[in-house]
């Protein structure tokens, strides 16, 4: 595992819920990253968002470390959830609010 990789790993295990995204959740810097924020939000879910463009390592690692070629990464308790058209489905199912509460991270 490479140093960005390491410090990947050690973000998603310090925080319950991660997001690794294009801007910050003030200032979102992509419609997608947009979108996730906006349901994470209106779910009322404290997160730790990542800004991918302030480091192109961590744009770069991020991807390779879920195998997942596109930002944003959402990431719940360590585990990877998915991207904006996976997380949209999971709320738009109830399924994101269930595993949320599941884990004990939903008001």
């Amino acid at each position: 595992m490479t140093d960005v990789q390491t410090e990947i790993a050690r973000t998603v295990a310090e925080h319950p819920v991660v997001l690794f995204m294009k801007g910050t959740a003030e200032r979102p810097m992509c419609g997608f990253s947009n979108q996730v924020v906006q349901i994470l939000d209106h779910l009322g879910v404290a997160f730790h968002d990542v800004n991918v463009l302030a480091d192109e390592a961590v744009r770069q690692g991020v991807k390779e470390y879920a195998d997942w070629p596109t930002i944003p990464q959402l990431y719940i308790k360590g585990e990877f959830v998915g991207g904006c058209d996976i997380v949209r489905e999971m709320f738009q199912s109830g399924e994101l609010k269930a595993l949320l509460a599941e884990q004990g991270l939903a008001p």
